[in-house]
């Protein structure tokens, strides 16, 4: 069965204890916990919470920065994201998203060397401790500084150079569902997947992201959702949304209608 999780990001404005009592009571599956809530809450307090709670954590948001890209140097880069790879194993999280960085000023090939050595410095932290390490690829036009990872091939290409069960994809639908290379691969892609995100769109990215509520843009979700079911992906569909067109909402009807929306993608098609 299809399970939903609610991200922290699309209750911004929530407390991390706020966001979890919340998502208990709309019946939610799963939390994608974001690393600064929790950190304001207190870590070992907020693995209590959660311990205490029906929640599973589909994910823990976010390391990278590699390139240096966000103003940290490699090792302090690399430093962080050892850190929260202990964290996602203490919070039993199903993956732990992953951004490269930009290329910062750096060359491609130099950027990629750079993600690529973190990698190979992380990846046996995750498997000690059993932590999925999830890639992000983003939408070129709302990349900016969070990867050089902007189209599928390239993202798959790089997982499967590192060579390690651990690594795997994130697949964000705001992303990459504008992208029908992309959707008519899903069978093939399913298995290296780690967690989807799901997010609508009225239009292409264009700088800072815009999502809007699911099943009032474009993006094709249903076709998303029943492509990656059916090739055999059992992880959670995680709800991140951001922007103009939700950044006002009330979020306790912005859960509601997540799941609602969520459970009318999850019906077949008549045609089907």
């Amino acid at each position: 069965m299809a399970r939903l999780s609610m991200n922290e990001i699309t209750t911004f404005s929530w407390s991390f204890e706020e966001d979890v009592r919340n998502y208990v009571a709309a019946g939610i599956d799963g939390i994608a916990v974001w690393r600064q809530k929790l950190s304001d809450f207190g870590e070992e307090k907020g693995a209590e919470l959660l311990a205490d709670s029906p929640l599973s954590v589909s994910s823990l948001l976010w390391a990278g920065g590699f390139t240096g890209s966000d103003g940290r140097t490699y090792k302090d880069s690399v430093e962080d994201a050892i850190e929260a790879v202990r964290l996602a194993a203490d919070l039993k999280a199903g993956a732990l998203v992953i951004y490269s960085g930009s290329r910062s000023g750096h060359t491609h090939n130099h950027a990629r060397r750079l993600f690529k050595s973190a990698l190979k410095e992380l990846t046996p932290v995750a498997s000690e401790f059993g932590v999925v390490l999830a890639v992000e690829p983003m939408h070129e036009g709302c990349a900016g500084d969070w990867t050089f990872l902007t189209g599928l091939d390239d993202s798959l290409d790089f997982v499967r150079s590192v060579d390690c069960p651990q690594l795997k994809l994130v697949f964000d639908a705001y992303h990459l569902g504008h992208d029908r290379i992309a959707l008519e691969r899903l069978h093939e892609i399913a298995p290296l997947i780690a967690i989807v995100q799901l997010g609508d769109a009225k239009r292409p990215p264009t700088g800072e992201q815009n999502r809007c509520r699911l099943g009032e843009g474009y993006i094709p979700l249903k076709e998303i959702i029943a492509g990656l079911t059916e090739a055999g992906y059992g992880g959670f569909f995680d709800v991140e949304l951001m922007g103009e067109d939700v950044e006002n909402s009330d979020y306790g009807e912005l859960i509601e209608h997540s799941k609602r929306a969520f459970a009318e993608l999850l019906q077949p098609s008549a045609s089907r």
